[in-house]
């Protein structure tokens, strides 16, 4: 069996809560990648923690999740060494192969998450080459989305069909690493120009001048130029959506990594402020900052675990003052409490109270999200074990 190219040190250290909440991810993903493995699929959230349950497929073209459990199985194997995690990871690889080289399987941008989870992370951990193959494959079908007269990635829809043509979102921030990854591996600089310019879209127009992040923005096609601001996922347009705001933070805090353009290390900086102003206080965010008067306030723990990794981003970087790093302890904290965590072996998901639409755009209800449960496992590995990230 392959070995580990590197190995942690032997810095773990001592927290009761994180460490049992570790361990119980490295529990359920035991048995959720065997379960992914024997029935690929997207399986990103249900209300009662089953995810396994969803309809979708894991060609389908929504599947933006999948690689959430390849990423958590990776995370266990490098902590616990038991290869038993690879041998399932392995079972997918023809799948991700497949994926990122037939055009109807990757119709949308959303290949960072899928790849930087999977190939990009295999790679890295066993120096396989045809993971770095399939990364890079990859790379390249997410490089066809980038619309050159406007400068962004084209978020959804086949190529080809008019629907969301002219639009990007925040969330594409996250799948950027794969472009500068690839960069790093082959020496082109095409992939790190397509991420930079994004980037630079982003940063123009995506963030308001109070910090506040808009989900999505559409772009006149013929001149490139700004229509306005969207939404799909958070209360409205002109609302403040908490896990974009989390994508946003550490998103442009791994730009700045990958660049050393201090303009994105600002950025992360403006916007986790701003969402440190709008928690005020409280354990885990509102899913929407900006609820009408009245609404249910709704909580999204899966925006507080992708901030909790933003902020250890930006304390890494040496760019974290005490309130972000005061704020991301408490989150986590927060995160690793029974109010929040599924013990049940039987459950597949494990952190509650996520957020996603019940019934289209400007709608909510608390589920167990794939991705939640991911950043989460991801926070804890950083702070007991020192762990790197594939982003």
């Amino acid at each position: 069996m392959i070995a580990l190219a590197h190995k942690l040190g032997d810095t773990k250290k001592s927290n009761p809560a994180y460490s049992r909440t570790f361990d119980l991810l490295v529990s359920k993903t035991r048995s959720n990648i065997k379960l992914l493995a024997d029935q690929p699929k997207a399986a990103p959230w249900a209300v009662d923690g089953n995810y396994f349950a969803h309809p979708e497929g894991f060609n389908d073209i929504g599947n933006w999740t999948t690689s959430f459990f390849t990423g958590m199985a990776v995370l266990a194997w490098r902590a616990t060494e038991d290869e038993s995690f690879l041998r399932q990871l392995l079972r997918l690889a023809p799948l991700y192969r497949e994926k990122a080289v037939i055009p109807k399987f990757h119709s949308h941008h959303d290949m960072g998450f899928l790849y930087t989870l999977y190939s990009v992370a295999l790679f890295q951990l066993t120096g396989d080459q045809s993971h770095r193959a399939t990364g890079i494959a990859a790379a390249d079908a997410l490089s066809l989305r980038f619309n050159h007269q406007g400068n962004f990635f084209r978020a959804w829809g086949v190529l080809g069909t008019r629907e969301f043509e002219n639009m990007a979102i925040i969330d594409c921030m996250m799948n950027l690493p794969l472009l500068f990854w690839a960069t790093r591996e082959t020496g082109d600089q095409k992939y790190r120009d397509l991420a930079v310019r994004s980037a630079d879209t982003t940063l123009k127009y995506f963030i308001r001048p109070d910090d506040s992040v808009f989900h999505a923005y559409r772009f006149d096609l013929s001149t490139g130029q700004p229509v306005g601001g969207d939404n799909y996922c958070g209360r409205g347009v002109d609302t403040h959506w908490a896990r974009g705001t989390s994508w946003a933070i550490y998103g442009f805090a791994i730009a700045y990594r990958h660049t050393g353009d201090k303009k994105y290390l600002d950025a992360s900086l403006r916007v986790a402020r701003k969402f440190n102003q709008e928690l005020n206080g409280d354990a885990i965010p509102v899913w929407d900052f900006r609820l009408p008067p009245g609404e249910k306030p709704l909580r999204d723990t899966s925006a507080a675990a992708v901030v909790v990794c933003g902020y250890q981003e930006l304390e890494k970087l040496g760019a974290a003052d005490a309130l972000i790093i005061k704020t991301g302890a408490s989150l986590l904290q927060s995160l690793c409490t029974q109010k929040y965590l599924n013990f049940d072996q039987d459950c597949p998901g494990v952190l509650r109270d996520g957020q996603v639409g019940s019934n289209g755009p400007g709608s909510a209800q608390n589920a167990y999200m794939s991705w939640g449960d991911y950043y989460l496992m991801e926070a804890l590995d950083r702070e007991l074990n020192q762990g790197e990230t594939w982003w």
